[in-house]
């Protein structure tokens, strides 16, 4: 049976009322991306609006001069042409899926914690027994999902994120329409955090979440761990 995996990207561009663009963080998408391909799984894309995802200028260097994955991902005509064309989350049944994996980028604070899609997504996979995954900001496609019992999914869970810390750190703690970290543990999430830009993720259950895009690599390898998968022998992150 083929392994499938649903990425969820962000489908904003914006830094809410600021006018700074924003997007998807390069290196949470393309790094986890060849890992699975890699190992022989399927990958398909989704976003709340459907069509092309925004990048964040930010998280990417002239060419030539990214991390080895983010330049194949750069040069790989199907990859680019799933991110032109990603699916409208609401029109995608999740729980048909081993995993929703939800990278990262400032985008995702803005569109994923109220999009309805989004929300069914998470539900449906849970439900399922799937894995649910994130990176970073990704974890905004958490906050909003809530169990048969009415109470957040994250409640009682231990749950990583993009941190207070890392945030201020940023420069975007008034930019943000609200903290991540803060939020997760106003929903009842047992957060656990490690220091700024460390590789750090948690695993609890369905649950595999990652702090920051270093630690792309790592929520990648505890996926495919979660799904009995030896990772492929990797080309350099």
């Amino acid at each position: 049976m083929n392994r499938r995996i649903l990425m969820i990207v962000t489908s904003n561009a914006r830094m809410g009322t600021t006018g700074q663009a924003t997007g998807l963080w390069a290196e949470e998408l393309a790094v986890p991306y060849y890992r699975f391909v890699d190992a022989g799984l399927q990958v398909d894309l989704a976003s709340p609006d459907g069509g092309a995802a925004p990048i964040d200028a930010g998280s990417l260097k002239p060419r030539g001069e990214n991390a080895p994955l983010v330049e194949r991902w750069l040069a790989d005509e199907a990859a680019q042409a799933k991110l032109r064309t990603t699916t409208k989350a609401c029109d995608v049944d999740a729980s048909t899926y081993d995993v929703v994996f939800f990278p990262g980028g400032h985008g995702t604070m803005w569109d994923l914690p109220g999009d309805a899609g989004v929300k069914r997504a998470v539900e449906s996979a849970f439900a399922a027994g799937q894995l649910i995954a994130s990176v970073c900001h990704g974890a905004a496609g958490l906050v909003s999902a809530k169990g048969a019992d009415g109470q957040p999914l994250v409640k009682g869970r231990r749950i990583n994120s993009f941190t207070d810390d890392e945030e201020a750190a940023a420069g975007q703690t008034e930019t943000v329409p609200f903290l991540l970290e803060s939020r997760l543990r106003e929903l009842g999430a047992l957060f656990e955090g490690a220091p700024n830009w460390q590789s750090f993720s948690v695993r609890d259950g369905q649950f595999i979440t990652g702090q920051n895009p270093q630690s792309s690599d790592r929520v990648a390898h505890d996926v495919l761990e979660s799904l009995g998968i030896k990772p492929a022998q990797a080309r350099a992150a």
